[in-house]
């Protein structure tokens, strides 16, 4: 499988955009026919699929951008009752990532043509999800939030939306940061009636071995102090001037080659082209919160599963009442719960070593419940990109699916 050469030079025209902190559009996002017309009619309709652009709002008041692809271009596939599934992308990215590669290679589609009704989530803070009931993205308080919250509003309102609207069990496909957050809140009790199976594509839980040296750097740099009081950001803009300073500084490091970002985060991907990767430099990478950075870097530092340290006894009292944040307990997720996980061997973020200690978690799930997979020259975009992924890793996504899912 041909890697993408080249790909360097493309990675420095990024760099160029990124350490000038140029900006284009509202938001530092570059504008294309994606923002203007929506993602179902610049990146699905077209290919013959029905698709509807769908709002949620949370309990909390952020409005989401869902898009529902009810119908392939088959039809149903030859199914009378469609199994929903949820498709939930990764920190920096937006629901687009899924849908870069052609109608046979990316995922939502694949599963449209298989028969599956396919929910694609947008995390708030993404380009389509900047939207809230009281608050405006320039207000600080819009950008309040870590991982937690996701765990707590965003996971149960696309749930509980999809449920209301299908009368039926959910499987879900997580990748990255999306494995995190369902993993949080099925250790918390929550989502498992809603279930039917779940899908974890480059699982992030533990982060203590990553090897992207980028990462490990904004891991040590990215503290609650010094982000707010140095650079006083509350949105995390990777193309923005003050994520821009940063990166400059991350850049000076030995052992950071800034001009292959793609790979200095996420490993050495196997099997990315330069169509995929000129597309995903049009749409990618997305805002989020300057705090759920900074959440993400405390777990790597600290080699547990947290929930958001404030840094300060009277905060997590106030919050917690504890004086350290509480443990999400991942040996609470039910045994009889169907679980794919699939890892690749080059991954930078999803580390062997961290995948094999969530693993330990699973030692005693029911065999009969429980699959694994693991690829030896997949790093962390191939899952989302990659050329083949929709032989190596969908179908086998796709068995699972069928094995653990009834009409």
């Amino acid at each position: 499988m041909a890697s993408f050469r080249g790909f360097s030079v493309v990675m420095t025209m990024v760099l160029t955009v990124v350490l000038g902190g140029c900006c284009v559009g509202g938001h530092g996002v570059v504008i294309g026919p994606t923002e203007e017309l929506g993602i179902c009619a610049s990146a699905v309709t077209i290919y013959g699929y029905k698709c509807q652009e769908i709002q949620v709002t949370t309990k909390d008041g952020y409005i989401l951008s869902v898009q529902r692809i009810s119908e392939g271009r088959r039809g149903n596939g030859g199914k009378s009752k469609k199994q929903p599934v949820i498709i939930q992308h990764g920190v920096l990215v937006d629901g687009v990532t899924w849908l870069l590669n052609s109608p046979e290679q990316n995922l939502p589609m694949i599963l449209a043509d298989d028969g599956y009704d396919v929910w694609i989530a947008n995390t708030r803070g993404t380009r389509f999800s900047r939207r809230h009931t009281t608050l405006n993205p320039t207000d600080q308080a819009f950008w309040n939030w870590s991982w937690d919250e996701l765990v707590l509003y965003d996971l149960p309102a696309v749930f509980d939306h999809v449920f209301q609207q299908t009368s039926q069990k959910i499987h879900y496909v997580g990748h990255s940061l999306g494995t995190l957050i369902v993993l949080a809140s099925l250790s918390e009790g929550k989502l498992v009636n809603q279930l039917h199976s779940v899908a974890f594509l480059s699982p992030i839980a533990y982060l203590s071995h990553m090897t992207t040296p980028i990462g490990v750097l904004a891991a040590r740099s990215l503290l609650p102090e010094k982000v707010y009081g140095l650079l006083g950001i509350a949105e995390f803009n990777p193309k923005g001037k003050e994520v821009g300073e940063l990166l400059k500084v991350w850049c000076t490091h030995p052992g950071v080659n800034c001009y292959d970002l793609l790979s200095a985060f996420t490993g050495h991907n196997c099997c990315l082209n330069s169509s995929t990767v000129e597309l995903f430099l049009k749409n990618e990478p997305q805002s989020t919160s300057t705090k759920n950075m900074v959440h993400l870097a405390q777990t790597v530092r600290s080699g547990v599963l947290a929930k958001y340290n404030y840094g300060r006894t009277d905060y997590n009292l106030m919050h917690y009442g504890e004086i350290n944040p509480p443990l999400y307990n991942l040996s609470n997720i039910p045994h009889d719960l169907a679980i794919f996980i699939s890892y690749g061997g080059r991954d930078a973020l999803s580390d062997v070593k961290d995948v094999n200690r969530l693993l330990d978690h699973f030692k005693l799930h029911d065999v009969d419940k429980f699959a694994v997979q693991f690829i030896q020259n997949y790093a962390h975009a191939d899952y989302i990109m990659g050329v083949d992924a929709n032989n190596i890793v969908y179908n086998s996504v796709i068995s699972f699916f069928k094995k653990h899912g009834s009409v």
